[in-house]
C-alpha cells in the first residue's frame, strides 16, 4: 500500500513538474490549441516572375524558396487589382476597393483614404488581445487621422504613400512633390532624401519588424510588413548592391529576400515559428514600362494598371509549421480579398459588421484539398470599371479603355519608357487553364461560357455598379474624407 502510494505521488510530483516546466517556458501542452501569431509580408511591383522558384534569373530568393518548401505555394493567386491604394485597402479589410469607394494610387495630401468605419485585420485582432504593428508604406491616406494607427495599429513606421512621390521623380511634371518623410506613429522622424535614404528602408524596416518580434514573444501579435520595393526608385544598400547578375532589381529582391530570412530567423530564435502563420505575397504585378528596372509577369499577358494576368497573377506563399502541410502547390483560385476571413477563422475572431467579399480558404491552408472556396473574381480597374469577371478557368474580358505596355521599348536605368493609357481593348473569353497569356480569344466557340458569365457580369452591376455603363451600385461605402 506504502509502495502504491509512493509511486502515485512520484507520478504527481512528475506531472506538476512538467506542467510547470511547460508553464514557465511558455510552451503549449500538446493538443491545446492557442491563437497564432500572424506575419503579412506584402511587397510592392513584384511580378509573377521575379522568385527563383518562379523564373527568376541571375539571382535567388533562397529564403522565400524556402518558406514555399516549408509551406504552400499558390499558383493562381490574384491581388484585388493592380495598383497600390486600391490592392491595400482590399487586402487589409476583404472587400473589393470599389465597394470601398477606392481606386487608383492616393497621392500626397489626399483628401481621400480608408474609411475608419471599415474594419481591418488589425482592428479584428486588436480586438482579440493581439499586438499589431506596420512597418513600410500604407498608401491609404497620409493625413494624420487617416494614419495607421486610426485602423487598428499600435505602431506605425514607414512612408505614407510611394516613394516615388516626391521631387526626384523622373517625370518632371511631377516635380513639385513635398518631400516624402518616414513616419512614426503619427510624427515625421527624417526625410527620404535621395537614393541613399531610400538604399536603407528595407534594412530598417526589418529592423523594427524582428525587435517587434521580440517584444512581444509572449502574447499573440499581428505584425504587417509592406515593403516599399520593388516599386521604382530602385536602392539596395550596400550589403547588396552589384550583389546580383540582375543589375538592381536583383540585388533590391535579394536584399529583400534576405529580409524574410531575418523575419524567419527571428521567429525560431524566439521559439514562437510554430505558432506563427506567416504570408508572402505582393500588391500587384511589374511595372513594366521601367525595362530592367521593373520585374517580370512571367510570362502572363500586360502587367501593373492592367486587368490581364500578369497585373493582377502575383506569387503568395504561406508557412505555418505542424500546421499548414509542406511542400505543397495549389492550382485553387485564391486572392487577397480572402486573406482577412482566413486570417479570421485561424484566429478565433469576429468577421467585420459591414458586408465583405473574401472567402475563407483556411481549409485549403491545412490540407484538404478538395476545398474549392472560391470560383469566381471580378476584375476592376480606374474608378468603378468593371473590366472581366472568371468562373473558375474562364475568364470574359468586356471592351474597354486600358493600358497597354506591348509595342513600346522599355526605358533603362531608372527612366520609364512609354506606355498607351487609353488603349481600346476588345475583349475576349479566355480559357486560362489553356492559354494563361490570354492570347487566344475563343468567345464565338463558347457561347453558353458567355452567357454564364455575363449573368455573373450583370449581377456584380448590381452590387457594385459600373462606370463603363455609367450604372450606380447597391452596395457601395463611401471612402474616408478629411472634414474641412
Amino acid at each position: 500500500m506504502n509502495y502504491l502510494f509512493s509511486l502515485r505521488s512520484q507520478r504527481f510530483l512528475l506531472a506538476l513538474g512538467t506542467l510547470f516546466l511547460l508553464l514557465s517556458t511558455g510552451a503549449t501542452p500538446k493538443g491545446k490549441s492557442q491563437t497564432p501569431n500572424i506575419v503579412l509580408i506584402f511587397l510592392d511591383d513584384m511580378g509573377y516572375g521575379d522568385l527563383s522558384i518562379t523564373g527568376a534569373l541571375n539571382y535567388q530568393t533562397p529564403n522565400i524558396d524556402r518558406m514555399a518548401a516549408e509551406g504552400i505555394r499558390f499558383t493562381n493567386f490574384l491581388t484585388a487589382q493592380a495598383v497600390c491604394s486600391a490592392s491595400r485597402a482590399a487586402l487589409l479589410t476583404g472587400c473589393y476597393p470599389n465597394r470601398l469607394g477606392i481606386s487608383g494610387a492616393f497621392g500626397p495630401n489626399s483628401q481621400v483614404g480608408l474609411n475608419p468605419k471599415e474594419e481591418t485585420i488589425a482592428e479584428l485582432l486588436k480586438a482579440k488581445g493581439y499586438a499589431t504593428a506596420i512597418f513600410g508604406k500604407w498608401h491609404l491616406g497620409d493625413h494624420p487621422t487617416m494614419l495607421p494607427m486610426a485602423q487598428g495599429f499600435d505602431e506605425y513606421f514607414g512612408v505614407p504613400y510611394s516613394h516615388d512621390m516626391w521631387p526626384l521623380h523622373p517625370n518632371q511634371t511631377k516635380a513639385n512633390y513635398p518631400p516624402l518623410n518616414l513616419i512614426e506613429g503619427a510624427k515625421v522622424v527624417k526625410s527620404v532624401q535621395n537614393l541613399d535614404d531610400a538604399a536603407e528602408l528595407t534594412t530598417a524596416i526589418t529592423t523594427r519588424a524582428t525587435a517587434f518580434i521580440r517584444q512581444n514573444k509572449s502574447k499573440p501579435f499581428f505584425l504587417y510588413v509592406p515593403h516599399p520595393l520593388p516599386h521604382v526608385p530602385l536602392a539596395a544598400s550596400a550589403k547588396f548592391k552589384d550583389k546580383s547578375g540582375r543589375g538592381i532589381f536583383g540585388d533590391v529582391m535579394m536584399e529583400i529576400d534576405w529580409s524574410v530570412g531575418q523575419i524567419l530567423s527571428e521567429l525560431k530564435k524566439q521559439n514562437i515559428d510554430k505558432n506563427t502563420l506567416v504570408i508572402f505575397t505582393s500588391d500587384n504585378g511589374p511595372w513594366l514600362n521601367y525595362g530592367d528596372h521593373a520585374g517580370s509577369a512571367g510570362g502572363f499577358r500586360e502587367g501593373k494598371g492592367t486587368t490581364f494576368e500578369g497585373g493582377q497573377r502575383v506569387p503568395c506563399i504561406v508557412r505555418w509549421p505542424g500546421v499548414v502541410p509542406a511542400g505543397r502547390i495549389s492550382s485553387k483560385l485564391i486572392t487577397a480579398l480572402d486573406i482577412l476571413p482566413t486570417i479570421a477563422t485561424v484566429c478565433e475572431t469576429k468577421l467585420p459588421a459591414l458586408k465583405i467579399d473574401g472567402i475563407d480558404f483556411s481549409k485549403i491552408l491545412k490540407g484538404d484539398d478538395s476545398q474549392s472556396p472560391r470560383e469566381q473574381f471580378l476584375y476592376y480597374y480606374r474608378k468603378n470599371n468593371l473590366e472581366a469577371v472568371r468562373q473558375g478557368n474562364w475568364k470574359l474580358v468586356f471592351p474597354h479603355p486600358g493600358r497597354t505596355y506591348e509595342g513600346f521599348v522599355p526605358g533603362k536605368n531608372g527612366q520609364p519608357g512609354q506606355l498607351n493609357e487609353n488603349y481600346s481593348i476588345a475583349g475576349g473569353l479566355y480559357n486560362l487553364e489553356r492559354d494563361p497569356g490570354e492570347r487566344y480569344n475563343v468567345r464565338s466557340e463558347f457561347p453558353e461560357i458567355v452567357s454564364a458569365l455575363e449573368k455573373i457580369a450583370e449581377a456584380a452591376r448590381a452590387d457594385l455598379g459600373d462606370d463603363l455603363q455609367s450604372r450606380s451600385g447597391a452596395n457601395n461605402r463611401p471612402a474616408g474624407r478629411i472634414s474641412p
